[in-house]
């Protein structure tokens, strides 16, 4: 599963960690794990968190595209940072 693979990398590449994802979503280091490593499948409502919180598509985080930006028209897009 590629998304497995995107998440991941999405991740390093801002430098948070398992723990600060979860806690950004809500959510226990575990299930966040769990996620990641493909165990359980990820809900659509916490991918749409992490492609604003990440500034990409969904259809990035899950494969469908190579293209990281994120849908001009969006209307519920805003910028997101996780504070540390």
């Amino acid at each position: 599963m590629i998304y497995i693979d995107r998440l991941k990398e999405i991740r390093k590449d801002k430098d948070y960690t398992q723990k600060d994802i979860a806690i950004y979503l809500n959510i226990s280091q575990v299930q966040y794990s769990r996620y990641e490593t493909g165990i359980r499948t990820i809900p659509i409502e916490l991918l749409a968190k992490l492609s604003i919180l990440y500034n990409v598509s969904i259809d990035y985080l899950i494969g469908l595209t190579d293209v990281r930006n994120p849908y001009p028209s969006s209307k519920l897009y805003k910028k997101t940072t996780i504070k540390s």
